[in-house]
């Protein structure tokens, strides 16, 4: 019993390496018939698809570097298209405050064409940094000036906001230019 399983084992073996031969020998003669190409064919066939791929690249590249350009100058398209209503609000308040006399509607005027410039603004992902009474971190603040602290616990904080910073999608657009107590 033992012999026989081992026979068919060998046989098995056999069968394997009669069939990895024959996979050889017709690998063999499909070479040789690509072998029967000269050289220069070869060479030909090569060049041709190098000169096919390099062109392709090429063209690829010079299309990207189109594209590229075109995206920078309407880059601001979209901004700009929405900021013209503000201006339009800014026109038309210019032409009421030479003939307005109420003070009072003129500040609230202004305050209106305020907001709704922030909020185009935001729309667009701008976003303002708060930076007063928080310790001051040179990846976000420039620091103009320092000053004693009024009170202990301002020192290496942000006492003041000169000027403040922005983040546009959460990357600085803007450093905050700060007072630092010290």
């Amino acid at each position: 019993m033992a012999k026989q399983k081992t026979n068919e084992a060998e046989n098995a073996q056999e069968e394997l390496k009669n069939e990895e031969l024959n996979q050889e020998q017709e690998d063999q003669q499909a070479e040789a018939k690509r072998e029967g190409t000269s050289w220069e064919e070869k060479y030909a066939e090569v060049n041709d698809k190098y000169l096919r791929l390099y062109s392709e690249f090429d063209n690829f590249r010079k299309r990207t570097n189109k594209e590229k350009v075109e995206l920078i100058s309407t880059a601001n398209a979209g901004v700009l298209k929405e900021l013209l209503p503000v201006l339009d609000d800014f026109e038309r308040a210019i032409q009421v405050n030479e003939k307005a006399e109420d003070l009072e509607t003129l500040k609230e005027g202004f305050k209106l064409i305020y907001t709704k410039f922030k909020s185009t603004l935001e729309a667009k992902g701008l976003k303002e940094m708060d930076s007063k009474g928080k310790d001051f971190d040179s990846e976000l603040h420039e620091a103009i000036a320092n000053v004693p602290a009024p009170e202990a616990s301002l020192k290496g904080k942000v006492v003041e906001d000169v000027e403040k910073g922005y983040f546009l999608n959460d990357r600085v657009v803007r450093y905050a230019k700060v007072v630092v107590g010290q």
